[in-house]
C-alpha cells in the first residue's frame, strides 16, 4: 500500500499559511531594509509567542471537541458580557477578513505580475485585473472541497511552494551569519523601529487564527491520547511559519534597496543583483502566501460567524458556506476594481488590536477551568509562559490602537 504523505499533518499547516500573508510579506521585507537583520529577534519572539497560544487554543477544542467561538458562547451564558464579547469577535475577525481579503488576493496578484507582467485591463472603460478574478476562482474550488483533509492537503503544498520560494531566496542571498545570528539574539530598538516592531509581532500572533485552530483541531484528533502529537504538529508548522517570516527579512536585508513600498519593490530589486531566479521565486513566494490567505479568511470568517451564532461550523452546511462565499465574494471585487475600503480596513485594525489581548485573556481563562480540560489543564509553567504572551498582545494592541486612532485624527 503507498504511503499517504499527508496523513499525518494536522491543522497547523493551515494555521502557518494564514499567517504568512502578503502583509506579512510586506512588513517583513520593510523590516529587512530598514533595519537589516537587527529585528530578526522580534520575529523570533513573535513567533514563540504565537507557538505558545496556538497550543493552548489548540489544546481547548481538543479537550472540548469545541470550536472558541462556540465554547464562548457557552461559557459566557450567564454573563452580561456575552454579547459585547461575541459581537467584538464578530466584528474584528467577520469583518476585518473581509476588509482584509482584498489585500489577500491583491498580494497574490503582485506576486504573478512580478514574474508575468502587468495583468490589468480595461473593460468598458472600467480597469479590471483579470488575475484577481483567477485567484478568487481558484480560492473557491479549494473551499469548495467540502472536506478539511483535502483542503490540507492543498494549503500544505502552498505553504511548500511558499517556505521554499523564500528559504532558497535567502540562501541566493548568502547573508552574512554573525549579524544575522547577533540579529537573533541581541534585541535591539533602532531610532523609528517601534511601529515596525509592533507590526511584526501583530502580523505573527493574529486573533482569527487562534479561532481557526481550535476549530481544526477538533476535525483531526478527539481524544488526550492526541495531544503529542498536536503539540508537534503545532510546533513544528508555526515555527515554519517562523523561518518563512525571517527568510523574507534576510533577503530584504541582502538587497541593497534603500526604499520599499511592497514586496514586488524587493523581488524586482533583487534582480540586478541575483538574478531573474531570485525574481521569480520572491514572485512565486508572494502569491503562494496570497493564495493561502485568501483561502484561510474566509474559511476562519465562517468558523467565528457560525460559532457566535449558533449556527452549525460543519463545512458542508448552507449558512457556513453562505458566510465564506460573501467574505471570498467581496474580496474579489474588491481586488478586481482596484478599490481599497480604507475607513473599513482601519475600523478592522482597531477592532482586531482590541481582540487580540482579550483573546489571549479569554484563552488563559478557559485553558485553566479544570471542568472543561481535566487532565490538559494549564501547568504553572504554562500559566507563566501565557501570561507573557497576553503582556505582549496587550503592548501591541494599544500601540496599534493608539496608532490608527492618531492618523484618525
Amino acid at each position: 500500500m503507498p504511503l499517504n504523505p499527508f496523513k499525518n499533518i494536522g491543522p497547523g499547516v493551515i494555521v502557518a499559511a494564514a499567517f504568512i500573508g502578503p502583509g506579512t510579506v510586506t512588513l517583513c521585507s520593510i523590516a529587512g531594509v530598514s533595519f537589516g537583520y537587527t529585528l530578526l529577534w522580534a520575529v523570533l519572539l513573535s513567533t514563540l509567542a504565537t507557538i505558545v497560544l496556538q497550543e493552548m487554543a489548540a489544546r481547548i477544542g481538543l479537550m472540548t471537541q469545541k470550536g472558541l467561538a462556540e465554547l464562548l458562547r457557552q461559557q459566557l451564558e450567564h454573563s452580561i458580557w456575552r454579547q459585547p464579547a461575541l459581537w467584538l469577535i464578530m466584528l474584528a475577525i467577520v469583518l476585518g477578513n473581509t476588509a482584509y481579503q482584498a489585500g489577500n488576493i491583491g498580494g497574490g496578484v503582485l506576486g504573478l505580475e512580478a514574474i508575468m507582467g502587468p495583468l490589468t485591463f480595461e473593460v468598458f472603460g472600467l480597469r479590471l485585473n483579470i488575475a484577481a478574478l483567477a485567484l478568487g476562482l481558484g480560492a473557491f474550488i479549494v473551499l469548495s472541497q467540502n472536506s478539511d483533509k483535502r483542503l490540507t492537503q492543498i494549503l500544505t503544498v502552498l505553504v511548500l511552494f511558499m517556505s521554499l520560494s523564500f528559504v532558497l531566496t535567502a540562501l541566493i542571498i548568502q547573508p552574512d551569519i554573525p549579524d544575522l545570528l547577533a540579529g537573533l539574539v541581541q534585541p535591539k530598538i533602532p531610532e523609528k523601529s517601534i511601529w515596525t516592531i509592533i507590526g511584526l509581532i501583530g502580523t505573527t500572533i493574529v486573533p482569527y487564527n487562534i479561532f481557526l485552530h481550535a476549530s481544526l483541531v477538533r476535525k483531526k484528533w478527539h481524544s488526550i491520547d492526541a495531544l503529542p502529537q498536536l503539540r508537534r504538529d503545532t510546533f513544528w508548522t508555526i515555527g515554519l511559519g517562523g523561518v518563512v517570516s525571517m527568510s523574507i527579512v534576510i533577503c530584504a536585508a541582502g538587497s541593497g534597496i534603500t526604499q520599499i513600498n511592497n514586496a514586488v519593490d524587493l523581488a524586482q530589486g533583487l534582480s540586478p543583483l541575483y538574478g531573474s531566479m531570485a525574481t521569480i521565486l520572491m514572485g512565486v513566494g508572494l502569491f503562494a502566501a496570497g493564495m493561502t490567505s485568501a483561502i484561510t479568511a474566509p474559511l476562519a470568517a465562517a468558523f467565528v460567524a457560525c460559532g457566535c451564532l449558533g449556527w452549525s461550523t460543519d463545512l458542508n452546511h448552507n449558512r457556513f458556506k453562505l458566510v465564506w462565499r460573501a467574505v471570498l465574494l467581496v474580496g474579489v471585487v474588491l481586488a478586481t476594481t482596484q478599490i481599497k475600503p480604507i475607513t473599513l480596513i482601519k475600523l478592522a485594525q482597531v477592532a482586531n488590536g482590541t481582540l487580540i489581548f482579550i483573546i489571549a485573556a479569554l484563552v488563559l481563562w478557559l485553558v485553566n477551568q479544570q471542568t472543561l480540560m481535566k487532565k490538559a489543564v494549564n501547568t504553572r509553567v504554562q500559566n507563566a509562559f501565557g501570561i507573557l504572551v497576553f503582556i505582549v498582545t496587550l503592548i501591541v494592541g494599544l500601540k496599534g490602537i493608539s496608532g490608527v486612532l492618531q492618523i484618525l485624527n
